[in-house]
């Protein structure tokens, strides 16, 4: 029931920022910017925009590495590709579960619960490498000064995101370094409120230390650091691509700055693929440099159309072949964790 809720809230939320991004767009004039559209520039903005997803398979070996050394690339693509067509077709962000449940279900060295808990580690690093370029954007003259976002500095902006970002990573820390303390603390709650699930709560909590492991080392974490900030250099390109392809001429550092605004407002319950939300925020951001409504429309559909389709039929592609069912993208974690688990 709380999941029916969560996607309904979802679909509201995502509805009404559609309709807000789109009222008052002459759409006769988004139309005629995208058919003049350079198709080159489109379709490096399309390659690069799905280039992104392999790129996540190097980072998310590294920190699964405690958990199993060495995973194949191919079976970690395979579990990425997955996931994010979840995201793009399924409520409440149900792709992230179908990513770690994809990887459990195709090898049994890395445990449901200890795949779940490394993407944890997985987004705290997207996070902290899109505040670092949008901070790195700042630095570009060609930004306006005293420009705000929403009614915000970007300034405050990138110090609350920061703020948010060193309060997750210190958590993670916490269960990585006092695993046996956060296990104390579990089996007093657990005991006071709901004994049997204290057996339960202590495996998911060993489970989530373990997927969290990579952060004990710091060649790991910077070398985890190193491909996170390549993925993100790379979507940055294929944001810069597709603005070249609708006439939209900003520097490259305004998509370091898009691209972090954007990843911002997603954050917040959305319909699949976050459509709604992806448009507004890039109507915002790109007024930031004068950029008007109808032009950054003309960018947002025509970019998130095709950086949304290829990687949607590929992770169907692998959705099949692996044999998964639709009911296991939609369990909750316990069920995923039952049903991945070996025997």
């Amino acid at each position: 029931m709380r999941k029916n809720w969560r996607s309904l809230f979802g679909a509201v939320v995502g509805v009404a920022f559609l309709a807000w991004a789109l009222h008052g767009i002459a759409f006769n004039e988004v139309w005629l910017h995208i058919r003049n559209a350079n198709p080159w520039y489109l379709l490096g903005a399309s390659i690069a925009g799905t280039l992104i997803f392999p790129l996540r398979a190097p980072r998310w070996r590294i920190i699964l590495s405690p958990v199993a050394e060495n995973l194949p690339f191919g079976m970690l693509w395979r579990a990425i590709a997955i996931g994010m067509m979840g995201n793009n077709v399924l409520p409440a962000r149900a792709g992230e579960l179908a990513r770690a449940f994809a990887l459990s279900r195709e090898t049994k060295r890395v445990p449901f619960s200890a795949a779940f808990a490394s993407l944890a580690v997985d987004r705290i690093f997207d996070a902290t490498c899109v505040l670092l370029l949008m901070a790195v954007a700042t630095l570009d003259p060609s930004l306006p000064q005293g420009q705000t976002f929403a009614g915000y500095s970007i300034a405050k902006i990138i110090g609350s995101g920061a703020a948010l970002a060193l309060v997750a990573i210190s958590g993670l820390y916490l269960i990585v370094f006092f695993t046996e303390h956060a296990i104390l603390v579990w089996e007093w709650i657990a005991r006071k409120i709901a004994p049997h699930y204290e057996e339960r709560g202590r495996r998911i909590i060993l489970a989530f230390a373990m997927g969290l492991a990579v952060l004990r080392d710091p060649v790991k974490f910077l070398s985890t650091m190193a491909w996170a900030i390549a993925m993100w250099l790379m979507n940055a390109l294929a944001f810069w691509l597709g603005f070249k392809a609708v006439g939209i001429e900003v520097s490259y550092s305004a998509a370091l700055m898009l691209q972090g605004l954007i990843a911002i407002g997603v954050a917040v319950p959305a319909l699949p693929g976050f459509f709604g939300v992806f448009e507004k925020f890039a109507q915002l951001g790109l007024g930031i440099y004068g950029i008007d409504r109808t032009l950054a429309t003309s960018w947002a559909i025509s970019y998130h159309i095709l950086t949304f389709l290829p990687i949607t039929i590929i992770g169907i592609y692998y959705f099949v072949t692996l044999g998964l069912k639709l009911s296991d993208m939609n369990a909750t974690p316990e069920e995923a964790a039952e049903v991945s688990a070996p025997g």
